[in-house]
């Protein structure tokens, strides 16, 4: 009650103040009195167009949503994008992907030869058009973090002009979605000409897609803008500065924003076109700083928060981040964070289009460790809305307003959100409406808050919840039979290359899963060889076996209790078996390291079907080739994780019939 009390009680200090001019602290309240922060809104107020916020889903990041009940999926697709009901995203930057891994996973190309086209693989196409199908407004952004490897002259080639068109024409074309911004080589650098010529492309093309450079970060974040400013057909060919993380990285802010007088002098749109890294609810606090002091700082009018949702396996890098957690399909649990209503503090209260109000727009009590605050108004000149964070506050403080030159002065809706609470009851919730007086009115703002003030109304909080998280349980089975050529299977999550289903060879019919890519792509970053993982990471003591088939000189990895990935290393128990016949059992610790528990030779080939079985139960590991005993051996390295399957040099193989039964029970 006193938490709703509290405009009005603060509307009556203001007024004592204003009136009688000074009156002793304890006549208003035994405690001090808050420091004061003046804030005058002003309908003549200038500022920058404010562009949106937004989400990227890039690098295996969304990968288990795809495969989520339906009933849940819907709500956690409406949670994200669906207006006034969630995080109400207004931007959807997604990976044209290259079969590389680019984070927690690779993307399915679209081209992976100069006359192979399919414009259906993978999931940022469903991805899209279902944003688009929650919001038609939606702005939608693609960029590469690879590129597959046949291109004459690498990245930056005409090869790849010639492969972004037509990835934006049959988006198009296909899929009735227009991609809106188009950007470069993801934290690569820039190629200036190859930049001029991709702008000449688009516009021969009829293309009205903008080009964002450079995306890249670190001290080179706007290093782009200095070219920009000293050559005017690179500056005619951008038409928007995107730097990554120049306001926090990993969940933090405690600098200033990286500002560059470049950049701003460009008079373009300035983007944070890659920001966050943060968890779903402790990243919170620090994805509220920079909103505000992007705009502040570095006048950034677009904010795009990696990830859109942890829909990635835990045991792989930066687990939790995101604006949700989705991450079970099997049961349909996920979780909603501070991050995702922290978005929707801004997003529900302020659409791309209106305009910041730079007089509006600033630190409380002039210093950044009070909280931050930005304003915009509406494109008809009456609305307006106020976004504040007090997030690095520790007390109390109080706001005045003054609303003037035309803006509405009629009922201000307050919405809060309390990040110091794990309560999701605390988290986007309606406060009492304050009527101003003459335009005038106060508010109290708490230690650890995000406060939205509007005149607009429709807001609301999306009441679907989650059922409970359960494991996935064994015996877990997939004989591939109910997907057509080239789906990926459920729960299966590809790091590197591409896992999908075939037609089996080797003389077997029906259906196979196939690791299709045959030669390295361009790659942005080092990935293990061409690798999948399925499960739960909480399976212990089970066996996994799988028919394989070999169809290129190389080696098959059956893979057990693989738990934190790291880089190429891929931690857990391998059987290899190699064309020529030769195998070991070893482990690879996170360092790379493999240590060899058994090896020898049997009778193998290519293009024959063989069975490999790896057992673990508490410590007792045992491997085998066609039901014919290669190693019983002991090691507690790793008792708990996914099962996986990994080939190398980058061969064409096959799999069928993969199963993991429990060994005791679960």
């Amino acid at each position: 009650m006193m938490q709703r009390l509290r405009p009005i009680i603060s509307i009556i200090i203001v007024t004592l103040i204003f009136s009688v001019g000074i009156v002793t602290v304890d006549t208003i309240h035994p405690l001090e009195l808050p420091t004061v922060t003046n804030i005058s809104i002003d309908g003549h107020g200038s500022g920058r167009t404010f562009d949106g916020i937004g989400a990227v889903s890039e690098g295996g990041t969304s990968r288990l949503l795809i495969d989520y009940p339906p009933q849940q999926q819907q709500q956690i697709l409406d949670y994200l994008f669906k207006p006034n009901y969630g995080a109400n995203l207004q931007i959807l930057k997604v990976e044209i992907g290259s079969d590389t891994d680019t984070t927690e996973g690779a993307e399915a190309s679209a081209q992976r030869t100069p006359t192979d086209q399919n414009y259906d693989r993978g999931y940022e196409w469903w991805l899209m058009e279902q944003a688009k199908a929650r919001n038609p407004n939606i702005k939608l952004y693609g960029l590469e973090w690879g590129a597959p490897s046949w291109f004459k002259g690498g990245f930056w080639s005409q090869d790849n002009i010639n492969y972004i068109i037509n990835w934006l024409k049959h988006a198009q074309s296909d899929h009735n979605l227009h991609i809106d911004y188009i950007g470069g080589w993801n934290e690569k650098g820039y190629n200036k000409i190859w930049y001029e010529n991709l702008k000449k492309a688009l516009q021969s093309n009829g293309l009205t897609t903008q080009i964002v450079a450079d995306d890249n970060t670190g001290r080179d974040v706007w290093s782009v803008a200095a070219d920009m400013q000293n050559d005017q057909t690179f500056n005619q060919a951008v038409d928007i500065v995107g730097g990554h993380y120049p306001c926090a990285y990993n969940g933090t802010v405690t600098n200033p924003c990286q500002s560059d007088a470049s950049a701003q002098s460009l008079n373009k749109p300035i983007w944070q076109s890659e920001a966050g890294s943060g968890n779903y609810n402790t990243g919170a606090a620090a994805l509220a700083q920079t909103i505000t002091h992007g705009y502040i700082d570095d006048r950034i009018t677009a904010t795009i928060n990696w990830a859109l949702v942890d829909a990635w396996y835990n045991t792989l890098p930066h687990a939790g981040d995101g604006l949700m957690q989705a991450n079970q399909p099997w049961s349909g649990d996920y979780n909603l964070g501070k991050s995702l209503w922290v978005v929707a503090q801004m997003t529900q209260f302020a659409e791309p289009g209106w305009q910041f109000i730079d007089s509006a727009s600033g630190y409380l009590q002039g210093n950044r460790k009070y909280g931050s605050y930005v304003s915009l108004k509406s494109s008809n000149g009456r609305d307006y809305s106020t976004y504040i964070e007090t997030t690095s506050a520790t007390a109390a403080q109080t706001a005045n307003f003054q609303v003037i030159n035309g803006l509405s002065t009629g009922v201000v809706h307050v919405w809060a959100t309390n990040l110091k609470s794990s309560k999701d009851s605390d988290w986007f919730v309606h406060q009492q409406d304050i009527t101003p007086s003459n335009g005038s009115f106060s508010l109290t703002l708490q230690p650890d808050y995000v406060y939205s003030l509007t005149t607009t109304s429709g807001q609301s909080k999306g009441t679907a919840t989650s059922p409970a998280s359960s494991r996935l349980r064994l015996p877990y089975s997939d004989n591939f039979e109910s997907y057509s050529a080239g789906q990926i299977p459920h729960y299966f999550s590809t790091l590197n290359g591409a896992y999908e289903t075939a037609s089996c060879d080797g003389g077997r019919s029906g259906m196979c899963l196939q690791q299709v890519i045959t030669k390295a792509p361009i790659a942005w970053m080092k990935g293990p060889d061409p690798l999948t993982v399925v499960g739960d990471p909480h399976w212990t003591n089970y066996q996994v076996s799988t028919d394989a088939l070999m169809k290129q000189s190389g080696y098959i990895d059956l893979i057990s209790d693989t738990g934190k990935q790291t880089g190429s290393h891929v931690i857990g128990y391998h059987l290899r078996i190699t064309n020529t016949g030769s195998w070991k059992l070893f482990r690879e610790s996170s360092s790379g390291h493999m240590t060899t528990l058994a090896s020898g030779k049997t009778s193998f080939g290519l293009n024959t079907w063989h069975h490999l079985t790896l057992s673990v139960q508490k410590g007792a590991i045992q491997a085998s080739i066609d039901n014919t005993p290669l190693a019983d051996v002991h090691n507690s390295s790793y008792q708990v994780g996914l099962v996986g399957i990994q080939v190398g040099h980058w061969i064409n193989a096959q799999f069928d019939n993969f199963v993991v039964t429990p060994l005791t029970s679960h």
